[in-house]
């Protein structure tokens, strides 16, 4: 099966079907506990914390697509981050990306510090600056790339060129990208972190979290934490992203290219101060993008001119879902200030250019011309209402 391009293995895998029964879909063991025939030759299972069918089935499949060797499932996206950041100890130190998605700011920032474990953040996009930031008791390189919400990107190559020699390990947050697009083990990285909740799993209806390696020994510690922390991804929560995962080709296909169109039209509009979309020629890390991945995304961002712009705009467009996440069949606008980067101190957020006036937008399934309609109408109020301020001065 490994021979057969990505499309073909998101049907036809491991668990194409069941091979007791010949059912096509993969059975949900909903199962707490496995009777054991006696002490001495236990099963494979023993108690769903340490492992159970379902899960099994999800974890293999998401390790295939990645290549890699091991994969694991947990209950949430940050808690695939956080059981992966507890393979540190006290005193060591992490080089992380400055543009990183709120909640493992949080984590880094005000959980992590608390247990000794120290970080600097960085522009992930300048090499000599992440050179000069690793420390002697660096064991870490974080990536986050597309970044959330600016879309900066980082050369995952040479990142990881540059843990390797410095002995350190290599995460990268591949939520944006999915392994449909992307795959970091094949660019050196040790571990790969997903929230499945967005593009892999699709459709708004389950939370969990995702995460790969194609190191033995990472592999064995991360098992360990993850059957100690009990953070697992029940069985039928696996199901729903193993049915996800069938459609993730064509879903992200589709709403990647209803992106860079929507990308296109928001960029022509005077009320748009800038959009930030990793397929523009002009951005500065399209190049690097281009030859690390196999496609920009269906996620962008940009930015009007204040919170009282964004304010009047998510009033008045009509399509898309106004809400906390993304990747979904369904279009997501969020606003990451109020949202996903909530929990970042202000003057944190405007460092890294998540302004006040930015909105971020996962583009769904919905024919683009009807987004790029509603939008016009919504962006036509904001210049409305401001004429109305003139004119009422």
């Amino acid at each position: 099966m490994n021979t057969h391009s990505l499309q073909t293995r998101l049907l036809h895998n491991d668990q194409k079907f069941d091979p007791q029964t010949g059912a096509v879909s993969v059975p949900i063991q909903q199962a707490s506990t496995f009777h054991q025939q006696d002490f001495d030759t236990p099963g494979d299972y023993d108690y769903s914390r340490s492992g159970n069918p379902t899960r099994t089935a999800l974890e293999e499949t998401i390790a295939g697509l990645e290549n890699g060797t091991k994969g694991f499932a947990f209950a949430s996206g940050m808690a695939a981050i956080s059981t992966a950041f507890m393979l540190l100890s006290k005193g060591d130190h992490i080089v992380i990306t400055k543009d990183v998605y709120g909640g493992t700011f949080r984590m880094i920032n005000d959980v992590l510090h608390r247990f000794g474990i120290d970080h600097t953040f960085v522009d992930m996009t300048d090499l000599h600056e992440v050179a000069t930031a690793i420390q002697p008791n660096t064991q870490l390189l974080y990536i986050e790339t597309p970044s959330n919400p600016t879309l900066e990107i980082t050369d995952i190559r040479a990142v990881a060129k540059l843990a390797k020699a410095n002995n350190c390990l290599t995460f990268v947050d591949n939520t944006f990208m999915t392994p449909a697009l992307q795959r970091p083990l094949d660019l050196g990285a040790d571990l790969v972190l997903h929230s499945a909740t967005k593009f892999i799993a699709g459709h708004s209806d389950v939370v969990a979290g995702l995460a790969v390696t194609n190191r033995a020994d990472v592999a064995e510690a991360l098992a360990f934490l993850q059957n100690s922390f009990g953070s697992i991804l029940g069985a039928h929560d696996c199901w729903l992203v193993l049915r996800g995962l069938k459609t993730l080709h064509c879903r992200i296909t589709q709403s990647s290219q209803s992106a860079a169109t929507i990308a296109e039209a928001l960029s022509r509009h005077p009320l748009v101060e800038h959009v930030y979309y990793p397929g523009f020629r002009c951005h500065p890390g399209n190049s690097t993008h281009t030859y690390q991945s196999d496609g920009y995304g269906a996620v962008l961002s940009f930015r009007l001119r204040d919170e009282e712009a964004v304010r009047q705009f998510t009033k008045a467009v009509e399509i898309p879902v106004y809400a906390v996440s993304l990747g979904a069949v369904e279009s997501i606008l969020s606003y990451p200030a109020r949202m996903s980067h909530a929990s970042m101190p202000k003057e944190e957020r405007e460092k890294r250019g998540i302004t006040d006036g930015l909105l971020r937008l996962s583009v769904g399934l919905e024919k683009p011309e009807d987004l790029i309609a509603d939008f016009s109408q919504a962006l036509n109020q904001i210049e409305f209402n401001a004429e109305d301020r003139r004119l009422s001065i």
